[in-house]
């Protein structure tokens, strides 16, 4: 792989890169290290509302950086019960910090059952050097 991504195994991940730290019946959301080293230098976020309802799938909030602007999308179902506010004053802490003090949201699961359809550490690793290699193979 042609960049080195920090993939921490506690976490899952999804195909859009998000990843997900359950905690119980929570989980926290953000952007995983390869979604922010794509973006560059993250200028603004759009966090969620609390207590918004989300499904998988459904956009959660928005970045934009020097780059372009992303949606980022929710992982899960659920409640939003928090959300990172510091980000709004300091949203490079995304670049900074992904997997810690970068975390998103906090939401309460509705539906468990649909982190067994995540992606694990290994698995996100795999899928990261198929872009890798999909990307390398459109060069040519």
């Amino acid at each position: 792989m042609a960049e080195r991504y920090e993939i921490p195994d506690d976490l899952l991940y999804t195909k859009d890169h998000e990843w997900v730290r359950p905690v119980k019946k929570h989980a926290y959301v953000g952007i995983t290290d390869y979604a922010q080293k794509k973006l560059r230098e993250i200028i603004y976020i759009e966090l969620p509302h609390i207590n918004t309802k989300v499904r998988a799938k459904d956009v959660l909030g928005t970045v934009e950086s020097v780059k372009s602007t992303a949606d980022i999308f929710s992982p899960v179902s659920g409640k939003v019960t928090e959300v990172n506010s510091k980000l709004l004053d300091h949203p490079e802490i995304l670049n900074e910090s992904p997997y810690t003090d970068g975390w998103i949201a906090k939401i309460e699961l509705s539906d468990v059952s649909e982190l067994d359809k995540l992606m694990d550490a290994d698995e996100y690793q795999r899928y990261l050097e198929e872009l890798e290699e999909e990307k390398t193979e459109e060069e040519y």
